[in-house]
């Protein structure tokens, strides 16, 4: 474990810079919706499939990224993929159709695959269990201020710079992070790593993942609700204010500017709190049992409330469902050391194909309803009333499953 204070904290720093890129790369989109639909003519299926594309290739990265992290480490992975990133982030800002957009988008999602699953699967060896919760926390809180960045602050500098130079200028960004991680991430050679390399064979198998039946009850959770709120608030509660509540460009980027503020703070004080709660002996999972069910009330009241419904409900709509994020720490420590990389990255599988899923079927079915002739704002609300009941039926699933946890 790491004893010393000013290394965990660089050490996290690093990791975190990688992950803020990420996640600056991941909602972009929705910020870039109103100039991307113009440019390239797209249908809201399209839309989907474009900030889902990311998504897709995040995804299908995960289980060799997973096998990759328990063997070489957080250091050489998360570096050597970036170089994906990089090369895909300057190909997205040359593109000149859809297809070279979506194709860059989708190797930007491999590049950052390992973003926040590899620097998670070091802090399970590096850092105590205690703090396990806190660190993963606290990289969600640099997820929302990634989220921050890719709002307000970009929708000013289009005007200025285009989208083009916007994404040339994340791509520097890319570059200095992977330098830094070179530089300032430890390596992987202690002898608990060893150890749990030389033990893999015995129990470190991929498959002990996947048989376990608390990732099992996990698996729809992930993949709806968890994947769903990413998709929600990384693309679909943009569009939602632009074209429901009647919101301008500016005011639907000023409107997840706020939200994500208000999200980069939650998880702040959430990565606070959470030791003192595994203190008092409060289980991480009665947490997601009693906190989950209020997200669903909060996006029934924005199915109801319609054009009335605008970037405060979508904050309360993701701040509610922040007990989500309890699941992945509480996957990893429900497994050996050596088993922490594949089981986040199992995880991670899920999360990431449902938000490509989710972002990409509530375009197709706004799409569907509006050729079936409702308007656009009942296109929107049926989406969203399909999304929730998936959502509900993958909560009853878990509860079944953990019937009789405590």
């Amino acid at each position: 474990m790491i004893n010393k204070v000013n290394k965990s904290v660089l050490i996290f720093c690093v990791f975190a810079f990688g992950f803020f890129i990420s996640n600056l790369l991941r909602s972009i989109t929705a910020t870039l919706t109103p100039v991307l639909t113009s440019e390239f003519d797209l249908s809201a299926g399209n839309l989907g499939l474009l900030a889902g594309g990311y998504f897709l290739g995040f995804s299908l990265m995960q289980i060799p990224a997973g096998l990759l992290l328990d063997k070489y480490g957080p250091k050489k992975v998360v570096a050597y993929l970036l170089l994906i990133a990089l090369v895909s982030t300057i190909s997205f800002a040359f593109a000149k159709s859809f297809t070279g957009l979506l194709i860059s988008r989708f190797f930007i999602g491999v590049g950052v695959a390992a973003c926040l699953m590899g620097p998670l699967t070091g802090y399970r060896v590096w850092f105590e269990d205690k703090y396990q919760q806190r660190a993963n926390s606290w990289m969600l809180m640099v997820a929302s201020f990634g989220f921050v960045i890719s709002t307000l602050p970009v929708q000013i500098l289009l005007p200025i710079i285009g989208w083009r130079s916007i994404f040339l200028i994340i791509s520097i960004l890319i570059l200095l992070s992977i330098i830094l991680i070179l530089i300032f991430a430890p390596s992987w050679n202690n002898n608990v790593q060893n150890q749990n390399i030389q033990s893999a064979e015995s129990t470190g198998r991929l498959s002990d993942v996947w048989k376990n039946k608390f990732f099992i009850s996990l698996i729809p959770l992930a993949f709806l609700n968890y994947g769903g709120v990413q998709a929600i608030q990384t693309l679909w509660a943009g569009p939602w204010m632009l074209n429901v509540a009647g919101y301008s460009p500016l005011e639907s980027a000023t409107g997840l500017f706020w939200i994500n503020i208000i999200m980069l703070f939650a998880f702040m004080f959430w990565g606070y709190i959470l030791p003192k709660f595994s203190s008092l002996g409060i289980d991480s999972m009665k947490i997601v049992k009693i906190g989950l069910p209020i997200s669903y009330i909060v996006l029934f009241c924005i199915i109801i409330m319609g054009q009335k419904a605008g970037a405060m409900m979508f904050t309360l709509y993701i701040l509610s469902s922040i007990v989500l994020s309890l699941t992945q720490p509480a996957l990893a420590l429900s497994f050996p050391q050596n088993l922490a990389g594949k089981s986040l990255t199992s995880l991670n599988v899920f999360i990431h194909s449902g938000t490509f899923f989710v972002q990409w079927g509530i375009g197709l079915l706004i799409d569907l309803s509006k050729n079936m002739g409702a308007n656009i704002i009942t296109s929107y609300k049926i989406s969203l009333s399909i999304f929730l009941i998936l959502c509900i039926l993958s909560y009853i699933f878990f509860i079944f499953f953990n019937k009789n946890e405590n």
